[in-house]
C-alpha cells in the first residue's frame, strides 16, 4: 500500500495512463463557450459532444519525451509509478528540502528515479551536466532514505535520460563514475521496440543495463552440470529454469542504443518469432538442443562443487552461477528463451544450456557467426558490422587494418555527432532514398583513401596518413575528422544534403561518399606534403582546418553544376562510378589549386582529353570517303565525260595530278594510282565552289547544306562546314585533342548526311 505522501498511480489506471503518455498530443474537455479561447492558443478541436468539446494540441518537446520515458517503464512491467511530474519527495529534515522527480518508477525489486533533459533540435556536446550530477549527488542519500520508508528491500538506481542533447564521451562517463545510469533517446526507443515484442519480460535487458554487475538478492544460483573442454576454452553443460536465466540473461542486441557495447552482434527479437516459440510451449512443445551463454564473471573462477562420482573425461558437480545482473550473455537461443517469459512453464521447465566462462567478445561473435552460417542467413552488410568487433584483435595485422576502416565507417553511420547518422545501412536495417550508403563503400572509401595504411600478416608496410600505431589510438581522431568534413560538406551542399537519390541526389549516395572519402585522403596527403600539419601527430580540428581549404573549390563547384552535369554523374554506375567521380573531383580541385596534383589525375586527364578521338577518327574517316564517292557521281551525271574539266578546279586537277604521278612512280606497274585519290579533304570545298552558285544550288544544296546553315549570309557560307571538318581531321591525324564540341559537331554532320551510327551517344 502507497502512502498518502508519496502519490504513486494505482495500478488499475496504468493502462490507460500509458496510452494517454504514449500520445503526441494533449487532450482536455472543456465547455463549448472555451472553445474559441483555447483555438488562440493553439488548440485545435479534436471531439465534438453535445456541450463540450475535447481539444488537442501536440505536446512540448520536454513533456512528450518524459511520457515517453514514462510509458517505456510501464511498458516494461514496472507496476509503481508517479502518477504525474509534480511528484515531490523529501531528501532532508526541513519540509523546503524536497526534489520534484520527473518519473518514478518502481517494481517489487528496484526503484528508478529519473530525471529528463530534453532539447527541442539536437545540440553539440558542449552540456557538462555538471550542476545536475552535482545536484544528484547532494540529494541522493536523503532521497534514498525516504524511499526506503516506502521500499525497505529495494534497489535504488538514479538515471539521467536525455532527448536531443549529444552528450559526449566524457560527460556519459561521468555520469556513470556517480553511480547514475544513462538513457538517451535512442535507448528510450530501443526499450519500447523491446516491450512491443517481449512485453514485460524486456525488463531483464534494462535491469541487465543499469545494475550491470550488482547482486540480485535472493536467487537461488546452484545447478547440477558437467564442466569440460571445448576448443580450448572452458564449458558447462546444465539445465535451468527460464526464469532463473531470464534474471541473470542478456542479449547484445545489434542497434544504436548499445553502441557503447562491444562486440554486439545479435539481432533484435522477433515479435512473431517469439509468439510462435511461446506457443509452440504452451501446448507442451520443448527444445532439445541447448542455448549457446557466455558467463561473464569477470575473470574469477566460477565455483563448481565437484561430485564424488565422476565420468571419465568430464567432471560432474554442481555450478554456483553469479548471482549477478547481466552476467549470461545469449549468444545463441535468445527466442527460446524469452519465448518463456509469459509462459506458465517458466518456472517448472528448465531448458539445457552450453555456458562458457568468459569468451572473448570477439570469440563470441565467431561463435555466432559460425553458428548462424547453417541456419538463418547472415546478411552481408551486417557481417561487415559483426566483423569490425570480429577482427578488431585478431593477430592478422591485414584483418586488424579491415576491421578498423568497418568501424570507422560503423560509428559515422552510428553517433549523434556524424552528419552522416542515419545515411549509413547498418546491420539489418532496410535502405531507403537517404539511408542509401553501405558500410562497404565507406570502407573501400577509407581504405583508398589511405587512410589506414597497408599491412602484412605480422607488421605495418606503410602507415596511412592518420594511423597512429595502433585501431584504438587511431579510431576516435579518424572518426572525428571525418565527421568533421562530413559537417562542413552538408552545410556547403545543403541541396545535396536535403534531397534523395530519387530526386536527384548524387554526392551523399555510394558512388559519391566513396569518392569524397577518397578526394578527402587526396587532400591530406596534400595538406601534409604542404608542410602545414602532420595527420598522425595533429589534433582533428588542426587536420580539418587545413583540409577544408581543399574541400572549398570542390563545393563551390558541386554547387555550380548544371542539371545536365548533374545526369551525368548520375549514370556513372557499378564499380568504375566512384572513380569517374572522383577523377571529376580532382581536376575540378586542380583548377583551382594548380599544385594540387593527386596521382593519376595527369594521365586521367591526358586520357579524357582524347576521350573523342577514336570515334572522331572513325567519322572523319567516313564522312571522308562518303564525300569522294558523293561528289564524283554528282559531276559525272551533270556533265558526263568532260566532268572533271568543267567540275573541278584546274589548280585542284593539276596538284593531285603531280601527286598521282609520284604515287605512281613509287608504286610502279603493279597498281594503278586515279587522280581523285589524291585529293586533299579540303580540296573538295573548292570543288563545291568551282560550279558558282548556280551549279551550287543545282546539284550540292540540298545534301551539303546543314539545317543550321540554312539562312547563312551567302551561299559560299554553306560550305564552311568543311573548313571546320579539315581542322578536325588533322587533329585525329597527327595526334591531336578533340573536343567534345568538336565530337558534337562531326556526330550532327555524319548524321546529317546519313552515314548510320556514330559510337558514343
Amino acid at each position: 500500500m502507497t502512502p498518502d505522501n508519496l502519490p504513486l498511480l494505482p495500478s488499475t489506471q496504468l493502462r490507460r495512463e500509458t496510452a494517454r503518455r504514449l500520445s503526441p498530443y494533449i487532450k482536455e474537455k472543456i465547455p463549448n463557450a472555451r472553445r474559441a479561447e483555447y483555438e488562440d492558443l493553439g488548440w485545435v478541436l479534436d471531439k465534438q459532444l453535445k456541450t463540450h468539446v475535447w481539444m488537442r494540441r501536440v505536446k512540448s518537446h520536454d513533456v512528450a519525451f518524459e511520457d515517453q520515458v514514462w510509458a517505456m517503464f510501464a511498458r516494461l512491467g514496472f507496476t509503481e509509478m508517479s502518477r504525474d511530474r509534480k511528484l515531490s519527495i523529501a531528501y532532508g529534515k526541513t519540509e523546503g528540502e524536497r526534489k520534484q522527480v520527473d518519473v518514478l518508477a518502481a517494481d517489487d525489486d528496484v526503484v528508478l528515479v529519473v530525471e529528463c533533459k530534453s532539447s527541442e533540435a539536437e545540440q553539440a556536446p558542449t552540456q557538462s551536466f555538471k550542476g545536475e550530477i552535482e545536484s544528484i549527488q547532494g540529494y541522493r542519500a536523503g532521497l534514498i532514505g525516504t524511499l526506503r520508508k516506502q521500499f525497505p528491500d529495494h534497489k535504488v538506481k538514479f538515471i539521467f535520460a536525455t532527448n536531443n542533447v549529444n552528450v559526449s564521451k566524457e560527460t556519459v562517463g561521468r555520469i556513470e563514475s556517480g553511480d547514475i545510469a544513462y538513457l538517451d533517446e535512442e535507448s528510450v526507443r530501443y526499450y519500447h521496440e523491446l516491450a512491443t515484442h517481449l512485453g514485460g519480460a524486456a525488463k531483464f535487458q534494462l535491469l541487465g543495463t543499469i545494475f550491470q554487475g550488482q547482486q540480485i538478492a535472493a536467487m537461488d544460483s546452484a545447478v547440477p552440470a558437467i564442466q569440460g573442454k571445448m576448443g580450448g576454452y572452458t564449458y558447462y553443460s546444465f539445465s535451468i529454469e527460464p526464469a532463473r536465466l531470464l534474471k541473470l540473461a542478456y542479449v547484445l542486441h545489434r542497434n544504436s542504443a548499445n553502441t557503447r557495447w562491444m562486440p554486439t552482434y545479435q539481432r533484435i527479437i522477433k515479435r512473431a518469432r517469439l509468439k510462435r516459440v511461446s506457443q509452440f510451449v504452451e501446448r507442451g512443445g520443448f527444445f532439445p538442443n541447448s542455448l549457446v551463454i557466455n558467463i561473464d564473471n569477470g575473470g574469477k573462477r566460477l565455483r563448481f562443487d565437484r561430485s564424488d562420482n565422476q565420468a571419465a573425461g568430464s567432471k560432474l558437480g554442481v555450478l554456483h552461477l553469479p548471482r549477478k545482473y547481466r552476467s549470461a550473455y545469449i549468444i545463441d537461443g535468445q527466442h527460446r528463451l524469452y519465448g518463456f517469459a509469459h509462459s506458465e512453464h517458466a518456472e517448472s521447465e528448465q531448458i539445457p544450456v552450453v555456458a562458457f566462462v568468459d569468451l572473448p567478445g570477439e570469440k563470441q561473435l565467431e561463435l555466432f557467426m559460425q553458428i548462424n552460417e547453417n541456419q538463418q542467413a547472415v546478411p552481408k552488410n551486417l557481417q561487415n558490422t559483426l566483423n569490425a568487433d570480429l577482427l578488431w584483435t585478431n593477430p592478422d595485422k591485414r584483418k586488424q587494418a579491415h576491421a578498423l576502416k568497418l568501424k570507422v565507417a560503423q560509428l559515422l553511420g552510428e553517433q549523434k555527432s556524424s552528419p552522416l547518422r542515419g545515411r549509413i545501412i547498418l546491420g539489418e536495417e532496410q535502405s531507403s532514398d537517404r539511408r542509401c550508403i553501405s558500410l562497404d563503400a565507406v570502407q573501400r572509401g577509407i581504405d583508398r583513401g589511405r587512410f589506414i595504411g597497408e599491412f602484412t600478416t605480422t607488421s605495418a608496410k606503410k602507415f596511412g596518413s592518420f594511423y597512429r600505431t595502433s585501431n584504438d589510438d587511431t579510431l576516435d581522431p579518424l572518426t572525428d575528422f571525418l565527421e568533421m568534413c562530413f559537417g562542413f560538406l552538408r552545410d556547403e551542399l545543403p541541396h545535396q544534403w536535403n534531397i534523395g537519390r530519387g530526386d536527384g541526389g548524387f554526392v551523399f549516395t555510394n558512388a559519391g561518399v566513396e569518392a569524397l572519402l577518397r578526394f578527402i585522403g587526396d587532400a591530406v596527403d596534400y595538406a601534409k606534403v604542404k608542410g602545414s600539419v602532420e595527420p598522425r601527430e595533429a589534433t582533428p580540428q588542426a587536420v580539418f582546418t587545413q583540409t577544408r581549404e581543399i574541400l572549398q573549390p570542390l563545393v563551390s563547384h558541386l554547387n555550380a553544376l548544371s542539371v545536365e552535369d548533374i545526369q551525368e554523374f548520375r549514370g556513372w554506375l557499378g564499380s568504375g562510378g566512384p572513380t569517374k567521380y572522383l577523377r571529376r573531383f580532382q581536376a575540378a580541385v586542380a583548377d583551382a589549386i594548380p599544385d594540387f596534383a593527386p596521382a593519376g589525375l595527369a594521365e586521367w586527364l591526358a586520357d579524357e582529353a582524347k576521350q573523342f578521338n577514336a570515334d572522331s577518327y572513325s567519322m572523319v574517316r567516313d564522312i571522308e570517303q562518303f564525300l569522294k564517292r558523293d561528289i564524283r557521281t554528282r559531276l559525272e551525271d551533270k556533265f558526263g565525260a568532260s566532268w572533271f574539266k568543267d567540275g573541278v578546279p584546274r589548280k585542284v586537277y593539276q596538284d593531285a595530278e603531280s601527286l598521282r604521278a609520284e604515287k605512281q612512280y613509287e608504286a610502279g606497274t603493279d597498281e594503278v594510282i586515279d587522280w581523285w585519290d589524291c585529293l586533299f579533304l579540303i580540296n573538295y570545298r573548292e570543288i563545291l565552289l568551282h560550279g558558282g552558285m548556280g551549279l551550287w544550288n543545282e546539284i550540292y544544296d540540298a545534301t551539303y547544306t546543314l539545317p543550321s546553315d540554312r539562312k547563312a549570309s551567302s551561299w559560299k557560307a554553306k560550305s564552311d562546314w568543311l573548313v571546320q571538318l579539315n581542322e578536325i581531321r588533322k587533329k585525329v591525324s597527327h595526334d591531336g585533342t578533340v573536343t567534345e564540341e568538336e565530337f558534337g559537331f562531326l556526330q550532327v554532320l555524319h548524321a546529317h548526311l546519313d552515314l548510320g551510327a556514330t559510337g558514343k551517344n
